[in-house]
């Protein structure tokens, strides 16, 4: 059991004061570090009866532990990262306090129980599993009674035995796949000890085992597919050519057609030599690929106009093996070669730097924004698309940094360059605008980062702490839209802004599409689950219990779907009248422990709902959803929001249901 908290500690900091020549709107900022995280330790007892335990604290963004043995003792001394503290126990259970601190002040705390027990280890169950997304990774998991640890010995040749803790997972990745012995030994502080062999399976996935992310919807007019499920395709002359240097095939992944290159040097493919197909519109290029691991070569896209001649190339960038990546290249890149023009593509290839032995590709298209859809909508604020440039109150990671709005391909957007590591930078991006005490608030942007980061939005006021009002959420290389409900408790300026700390890693960050909104009335009666568990809240069949539970100050629905194969529709809110042809928005957050493909939309109990949801891939990181949601053809009084769990097995947590009347 782990418990986390979080402790800023009041510490002194000498601030330089300096003048500024930019607009008397422009606040000094004080800077802050993210607290520590993953904090937690390994713990290991001596087999002799004495007591004596060493633990090792873990930890993320760490200058120095220190260990509350939770004995009545003193806490130990300063341990610096990577060191070892030891202590003799009495027989008994503890829970040991693992606090570490960062810097500036901030520090996170972990609580972590252990058992010290004199008997010899009794019981001991093993669970060895191939882990299901990465390709010669097996993972162990030991139960033991009185153990408070165990070793696990891979039985591959050269390797070092992993310590864990009990009923925590420990894992390995083979070199070759293959039949190994494994032995488990489960240790307390008696000097007998507990042994499991078994003979082990170690298997290579060399196929995708789940679909690649659904494209969004798009007008027609605005994408041009080669290969994707999710649009209509253009007619291929040849696919592949006859002068190709791969082995093609066909197949199906989790139900979504896929091609298979085999021996791939590179794929040829014709749309034809007459007209072509005109790209000379779209603003993106998006291909998802997976090769299987230990794959490094480089993929590459080549575009060919035969016609008015030349050819132009782009990387996919760096191969990552073992699941779905998923490329967005920018038009423009091909502006590099000697190609004519993008309006009459004949051929197109799939290159390998060196021979790829397999490469599966899905959703290969071209696309731009929407011609077609309403305009930008940044509700409160004056320039959420930053299509009106640099306004003065837009900065970067300083007060004397220029305002850091570029435009590329067409688009203009916030950009900035975190150049130095492990300082977090909060930063302006709106004019000082009226937050009304006690309101609540619907915030919503598209972010991007060359490297995953953690950042923080909310609203509050420049330089000031806006933790009351915000949320944290992790962003990637895939820009991707956050629709964020922030409730202004306890806070209420005339000049407050959004604000957003971009966290503590070097890298670029890009933000655009900025909307604040006051948030609409939730037409769901108990869409955060903090009432508990409504009778109208059901599990995978009406006869489970309502699948409501509290960790922390948090209540949340989680269900265990424990058969494959067999989606589940679920109940999640009270019957509520949707009527006909009107317009809904549906928000949630999600998140699942293995990835799987739910649908979320409204209906009634046990009918199809189809018409009226969409399909949206969960993970095992907390994401928020919004999905807007048509009643075309359906009306009801005793409708509900429903979710399609999918049917994978493993825990599936939905929270913050909202569904507004547009």
């Amino acid at each position: 059991m782990k418990i986390v908290k979080y402790v800023l500690s009041i510490c002194l900091v000498a601030l330089a004061v300096y003048s500024c020549s930019q607009d008397d709107d422009n606040t000094d900022f004080v800077d802050s570090i993210e607290a520590p995280i993953n904090i937690s330790a390994n713990v290991v007892v001596t087999q002799d009866n004495t007591g004596l335990v060493t633990i090792t604290p873990l930890g993320e963004g760490v200058t120095n532990y220190v260990i509350g043995f939770g004995d009545g003792s003193d806490n130990s001394s300063s341990i610096q990262p990577g060191n070892s503290v030891t202590h003799v126990y009495e027989e008994g259970s503890y829970d040991v306090s693992i606090i570490a601190n960062g810097l500036n002040g901030l520090s996170t705390t972990a609580t972590q129980s252990i058992v010290v027990s004199f008997q010899a280890p009794e019981n001991l169950e093993v669970t060895i599993e191939n882990d299901i997304a990465i390709s010669k990774k097996v993972n162990v998991m030991a139960s033991a009674d009185f153990a408070l640890s165990y070793e696990v010995d891979f039985g591959q040749a050269g390797s070092t035995p992993v310590m864990g803790n009990i009923d925590e997972t420990v894992s390995f990745i083979y070199d070759e796949p293959g039949t190994y012995t494994i032995t488990v030994t489960a240790f307390s502080a008696a000097i007998e000890t507990l042994t499991y062999t078994e003979e082990f399976l170690v298997t290579e996935i060399l196929a995708p085992l789940m679909a690649a992310p659904s494209p969004p919807s798009r007008d027609a007019s605005d994408v041009v597919s080669i290969f994707s499920d999710a649009y209509t395709d253009v007619t291929l002359n040849e696919l592949p050519t006859t002068w190709s240097s791969t082995i093609f095939n066909t197949a199906t992944v989790a139900g979504n057609n896929v091609w298979q290159l085999s021996n791939l040097d590179f794929l040829g493919i014709v749309t034809n030599y007459d007209t072509g197909i005109d790209l000379s519109n779209m603003e993106t290029m998006h291909i998802d690929y997976w090769v299987p691991s230990g794959e490094t070569n480089e993929l590459l896209v080549k575009i060919v106009n035969t016609v008015d001649g030349g050819e132009a190339e782009q990387s996919l960038g760096e191969t990552i093996s073992g699941s779905w990546q998923s490329i967005d290249l920018d038009m423009s890149g091909f502006e590099s070669g000697d190609l004519s023009n993008t309006n009459i593509i004949t051929q197109l290839l799939i290159d390998s730097n060196g021979l790829s032995e397999t490469v599966f590709i899905d959703n290969f298209y071209f696309y731009r924004a929407s011609t077609t859809g309403p305009g930008f909508d940044d509700g409160l604020l004056t320039n959420g698309d930053f299509e009106n440039g640099s306004d003065s109150w837009i900065i970067g990671v300083d007060d004397s940094s220029s305002a850091p709005v570029v435009t590329n391909a067409g688009n203009t957007y916030y950009s900035v360059d975190v150049t130095a590591a492990g300082q977090p930078f909060d930063v302006n991006v709106s004019q000082k605008l009226e937050i009304v005490q006690g309101l609540t608030y619907t915030l919503s942007f598209d972010a991007w980062s060359d490297v995953n980061r953690s950042i923080i939005a909310g609203i509050g006021l420049s330089g000031g702490d806006f933790s009351n009002t915000s949320e944290t959420v992790n962003i990637n290389s895939t820009v991707t839209n956050y629709t964020l409900t922030l409730t202004a408790a306890g806070f209420g300026a005339l000049d407050a802004r959004v604000l957003f700390d971009l966290g503590a890693e070097i890298g670029m960050v890009n933000i655009d599409n900025v909307s604040l909104n006051i948030a609409t009335n939730n037409l769901l009666t108990n869409g955060d689950f903090e009432n508990g568990s409504d009778s109208w809240i059901i599990g995978v069949d009406d006869s489970s219990p309502a699948p409501v539970v509290t960790v922390g100050s948090n209540t949340y629905y989680s269900v265990d779907v424990t058969a494959a194969g067999q989606p589940f529709d679920v109940n999640v809110s009270q019957k509520l009248e949707i009527i006909q042809d009107e317009t809904y928005t549906l928000t949630f957050d999600a998140w699942s422990d293995v990835n799987r493909s739910i649908i979320a939309g409204i209906g009634l109990s046990g009918g199809d709902f189809s018409n009226n949801s969409e399909t949206v891939n969960i993970t095992p990181t907390v994401t928020n959803f919004t999905l807007t949601l048509t009643a075309g053809g359906f009306g009801a009084p005793d409708a509900r929001v429903l979710f399609d769990l999918g049917a994978e097995i493993g825990m599936v947590n939905i929270d913050n249901v909202v569904l507004t009347i547009n």
